[in-house]
């Protein structure tokens, strides 16, 4: 009973593996179309959020941006896209709804969030 099961897996497995040398093709990186350099990431990211008020706490967020190593920030979402749609700024707001009608194939779709 052990041999059968022993080929059985092997079987398995050799038909898991492809027969021949593996080639890849090609490595890319896929980024979204906007960048925001960090340096003025703190300043774009109250400004959307609409919490310019908020000093201790962006100079706090200045200071993890500045010693991070990341010098860009990509994002699919622009500063008008989210203009146009405050919910998805705004803290605790129910914002499902807009994030789901803005994917590609979803029911309802729409270019606005």
């Amino acid at each position: 009973m052990a041999a059968g099961m022993i080929k059985d897996l092997e079987a398995f497995r050799k038909a898991q593996r492809a027969d021949g040398p593996a080639t890849i093709l090609a490595i890319g990186t896929a980024t979204p179309p906007n960048a925001v350099d960090q340096s003025s990431y703190p300043d774009y990211y109250f400004k959307i959020t609409n919490s310019e008020h908020m000093t201790e706490l962006k100079e706090k967020f200045r200071r993890m941006c500045d010693k991070s190593a990341i010098k860009k920030r990509y994002m699919y979402l622009t500063e008008e896209i989210l203009k146009e749609n405050p919910k998805v700024c705004e803290y605790m707001a129910p914002s499902l709804d807009a994030r789901r009608h803005r994917l590609p194939g979803a029911e309802g779709e729409s270019e606005s969030l």
